[in-house]
């Protein structure tokens, strides 16, 4: 992943911080390692960890025959070098809770984890993403690139237990760092970021250690908007941009389209806050749709049609039909949320997808929106447009987890997590703005 970030990258003005520069390039890396298997599905090359390792060296090794970089021991710590290894401190934290509880039990949860763990070991012996018919639930039709990388993975140990519980907690835990660097761009402010990340951390609403797509889609949407942030640096970012948001648009049909709507949103809001047509970040989000819909959806329509690839991805087409697309888009954990769900952390709640976002950090969301509204002024300047586009995104997610409501809906409990991230970028805010008035008095 480091390789493939770095040959990603090598060609756009990354940042001047080391830890971030390389930290990055592991996720962009990550992002875009699948994107590189599906291309070898579909030319039918073997999917192998060690053709892959070949490819991702190739760069690398030509820029240090090339270059000859020499080791640089001249270290200089600086604030937002602290402030990185505070929010790596956060990440260990996280990863020794997800691991640990992933392997407290020596079971998989039903059902996803067993159904992923039949198209894992499927990958890592075919080397393969195709089927000649759908014996797989999460393989064709349905968006591979989960299966795909942990197959990958498994191709180099003997167990299908210990690759998808250990990987899978360690790329939900990777969100911690991705997030970070993505809301220090956003932002412009890295202790408003590592607060973020530390309510990220803390939020029951995120993610658990459960085993299933959209523990690799929604790490990925901090990588994307982080390079899409990177834009107004080099315009050249919109290539690794778009690049990074293949495999966030074939991982999971729930919140592949999820992002899809992030995308559009911080487009639309960004695009009327600035006043000008974002001809890179519009191609950057044409690009990931492009290459998504050429090496994975168009193909599975040609195979399986429409429908076929409808059914395939969970969409009910029946229920459709007789009841409309409310229900065909409904989750098996939809329900209407009251008040506490919210505001009190539930000590009990759905092995798959958590709920609630807790006393201190709702109060904290509630004063930045306060603010936000009494100093609205203050929002329309250039380097506080973000909050509006975070407003955006919790407008939008607040009404997505309570859909259930509502006739226009899409999983709505799955919608948690999505939640907790306009939340704890507020909760910072908010933070901040006690700290501020704190000082004036």
């Amino acid at each position: 992943t480091f390789c493939l970030g770095f040959t990603a990258t090598s060609f756009v003005k990354n940042s001047e911080n080391f830890l971030e520069r390389n930290l990055m390039r592991i996720g962009i890396g990550l992002s875009l390692l699948p994107f590189l298997g599906l291309i070898l599905s579909l030319f039918r090359i073997p999917i192998d960890w060690k053709l892959i390792l070949v490819l991702s060296l190739i760069y690398p090794i030509y820029y240090i025959i090339r270059h000859k970089p020499k080791p640089n021991f001249n270290f200089k710590i600086t604030k937002t070098d602290i402030s990185i290894l505070l929010m790596l401190i956060i990440f260990f934290v996280n990863i020794y809770v997800y691991v640990s509880g992933a392997f407290a039990y020596p079971y998989l949860e039903d059902d996803d984890s067993w159904s992923h763990a039949l198209g894992v070991k499927y990958v890592s012996i075919e080397k393969t993403v195709n089927t000649k018919s759908r014996i797989f639930h999460y393989l064709n039709p349905y968006p591979p690139t989960y299966d795909l990388l942990l197959g990958l993975l498994h191709q180099t140990n003997n167990s299908i237990y210990f690759t998808l519980k250990f990987f899978n907690a360690l790329i939900i835990s990777l969100s911690t760092i991705f997030f970070y660097f993505f809301v220090k761009e956003l932002t412009q402010n890295k202790n408003k970021a590592l607060f973020a990340t530390f309510a990220l951390m803390s939020i029951p609403a995120f993610m658990s250690h459960f085993i299933w797509s959209l523990a690799l889609s929604v790490p990925l949407y901090f990588v994307c908007f982080y390079a899409i942030e990177r834009i107004k640096y080099d315009n050249k970012w919109w290539i690794v941009a778009g690049l990074s948001m293949v495999t966030t648009f074939t991982s999971s049909p729930t919140h592949s389209t999820y992002f899809g709507l992030f995308l559009v949103l911080y487009l639309v809001t960004k695009i009327i806050l600035e006043r000008k047509i974002l001809i890179y970040h519009l191609t950057a989000g044409l690009l990931g749709i492009t290459l998504s819909f050429l090496f994975w959806w168009l193909p599975m329509i040609l195979k399986y049609g429409v429908k076929g690839t409808l059914q395939g991805i969970g969409f009910n087409v029946g229920i459709l039909a007789e009841e409309g697309a409310a229900a065909a888009l409904r989750g098996t954990g939809d329900r209407i949320y009251t008040f506490s769900d919210f505001f009190i952390a539930q000590k009990q709640n759905m092995i798959n997808n958590p709920i609630g976002i807790g006393i201190f950090l709702s109060i904290l969301t509630i004063i930045a929106i306060m603010f936000m509204f009494i100093k609205f002024k203050e929002i329309f300047k250039k380097e506080n447009n973000w909050l509006l586009i975070i407003f955006v995104w919790f407008i939008f997610t607040l009404y997505a987890v309570n859909a259930a409501r509502f006739t226009i809906k899409l999983s709505p409990f799955r919608a948690w997590m999505l939640l907790a991230i306009p939340v704890c970028i507020f909760a910072s805010q908010g933070a901040f703005n006690l700290m501020s008035t704190s000082k004036q008095i």
